[in-house]
Formats: C-alpha cells, structure tokens, sequence
C-alpha cells in the first residue's frame, strides 16, 4: 500500500522552485554586474525543483510484507509486528517498538490516502495512546 504525499503540498514546492528560478534570472540577467551571492537564488530553486520531482515520483511512505518505510534517501523502516505502542499528538502518529520510534506526519499525507494509513494501524493489536 502506498500513502502518497499531499498534491497541496508537492505542488507548493513546483511553485517555490518556478518563483526562485524566476527571482534568480531577473537577478543574473537586470544586474549589470550580479554578484556571487545573486547567483544562490538558482540554488534555491533547484532545491525546492529537486524535491517537487521526488514527491511527485515517490510516495511518502510504503506499506508491504509487513513493514512500514519511509520513502526518503535515508527514511526508517520498521516492521508491522515489531510495533507495541501507536501514539496519536500534535498532527503525528508515533510509532514505538523496543528498539526503534517512527513518527509519521500526517499533515503530509493525502486524505485519501490518510484514511488508508488508519485502516492499516487500527488493524494492528497494540496500544493506543
């Protein structure tokens, strides 16, 4: 099962990174001599570019054969059965084990798909808090 990132929000990082990219040839281009720091706004803007691309190729996090991973470059991972406590506050689901914590943004996660994620913990025999 994939919970998927809200579209607001990838679509607010597309928006960040064509408003930078904007910012920052205006700068290049009406100056007439840019200086080193008018070139940082490209930076800007390839940063919020690289992350809208990777929100909108992956997703925010991946239920499979038990196990529940983050889909970030260094995300957790953390299996199903492995979970004793599930801890709903402030916007977040914290998941405890023994060995490991998970918190899950649900601000971040598409209605949709935020309905999935409650059905797959409300599934698992744990305490609720």
């Amino acid at each position: 099962m994939k919970i998927h990132f809200k579209k607001k929000d990838v679509n607010l990082n597309l928006i960040l990174g064509l408003l930078w990219l904007s910012n920052a040839i205006v700068q290049v281009t009406y100056n007439e001599n840019p200086k080193w720091y008018d070139y940082v706004w490209f930076l800007f803007s390839g940063f919020y570019l690289m992350i809208y691309f990777y929100q909108k190729k992956s997703t925010y996090l991946t239920i499979e054969n038990g196990i529940i991973k983050h889909n970030w470059p260094i995300g957790k991972t953390m299996d199903l059965v492995e979970i004793k406590k599930v801890k709903h506050f402030a916007g977040e689901y914290i998941l405890t084990s023994e060995k490991k914590k998970m918190t899950i943004d649900i601000q971040l996660v598409d209605e949709k798909s935020l309905s999935n994620l409650k059905t797959e913990l409300k599934k698992l025999t744990v305490e609720w808090s």
